[in-house]
């Protein structure tokens, strides 16, 4: 079985719990995007690896051991003494809905640079994944568009979950030149709906954004929380609905989703040169993402990220249960 190694960032999530009568009490879990999706991915019985930099401190020990305990292969990570590892705290509303404040830059993730790679990550390698987060600094985008290059040169699908968080870039502003650098060389793009909106700065419309990230994606996926997943591929559309829960916290609900396609693919042996088949077949392609949409809604039940991921078994009673 060919392995997915989904690069770029993992931090701790410090997630508020109810105000007593101590003040604000915050609780540590692992977390980042690239670092959930392959957790959904292991917990799912996929084989993953995680590609990114690690301090050398406590929070850095404690992402290292909760990926391997999560079943997330290692052997690529780096650490170093350079910067610490990154931080968000994040509260929720009563819809389960977040709000960040993040401690980022300085970061050792932001550290990783092309020569970091080993060439062995490149070998075998199935699924490429990234997400903007690495793309916020000139020297982390160059690494994530080297990592990218790479995989396609590899014979690997390339997948991006835009992930957008304008916090973490200078001045709350994200470079949507950069954006597009790295969407140019994916397969597959999975956005939020007011990432697609973002977008459409320099375009005409939301359908226009589709067009051109379809000029070299071969699908794109638009999710909005618990509204209908819209998908695209050159040669068809259309609308999936989500299941039904209730949201407790939503933090990793993405992550989740894109970790249960990329487990799927894997499953089904589905690589670059049996992907276009795959997309192909209608029935395959919505059943392919009923699945992710389960994995996404389960986790929105449980607070955490890594806690909040479900296993196959569990996605699987949660898509029977409609």
């Amino acid at each position: 079985m060919s392995t997915i190694v989904c690069f770029g960032e993992a931090l701790i999530d410090f997630l508020a719990a109810p105000e007593g009568g101590q003040g604000r009490v915050f609780r540590q879990f692992a977390g980042g995007a690239p670092a959930n999706a392959a957790v959904a991915i292991a917990r799912l019985g996929g084989t993953c690896e995680f590609v990114g930099m690690l301090g050398r401190d406590m929070f850095g020990d404690f992402l290292l051991d909760s990926l391997r305990e999560s079943g997330v292969g290692t052997h690529y990570v780096r650490r170093t003494d350079r910067a610490n590892t990154a931080l968000a705290f994040v509260s929720l509303d009563a819809r389960g809905e977040r709000s960040f404040s993040f401690y980022r830059p300085p970061a050792a993730d932001l550290l990783f640079t092309h020569n970091d790679f080993d060439h062995a990550c490149f070998r075998d390698l199935g699924i490429f994944h990234v997400c903007s987060n690495s793309m916020t600094d000139a020297q982390i985008a160059e690494t994530t568009l080297s990592g990218l290059q790479r995989a396609r040169a590899a014979g690997a699908l390339t997948s991006i979950d835009v992930n957008l968080r304008p916090a973490l870039w200078p001045e709350g502003k994200p470079v949507i030149k950069r954006l597009w650098q790295a969407l140019a060389l994916a397969d597959m793009v999975k956005l939020a709906r007011e990432e697609l909106e973002f977008l459409e700065q320099g375009t005409t419309s939301a359908d226009a954004v589709i067009e051109r990230l379809l000029r070299d994606a071969r699908l794109v996926l638009v999710t909005d929380g618990g509204e209908p997943i819209r998908w695209h591929t050159r040669g068809a559309n259309g609308v999936l609905p989500t299941q039904s829960v209730t949201a407790i916290d939503t933090t990793a609900a993405g992550d989740a989703f894109i970790g249960g396609l990329l487990c799927g693919l894997q499953r089904d042996d589905i690589d670059t040169t049996r992907f276009d088949a795959f997309l192909a077949d209608t029935e395959t392609l919505q059943h392919a993402l009923r699945y992710a949409a389960a994995c996404g809604a389960f986790a929105v039940t449980r607070h955490g990220s890594f806690a909040s991921l479900p296993t196959h078994q569990e996605a699987l009673a949660l898509l029977a249960a409609g």
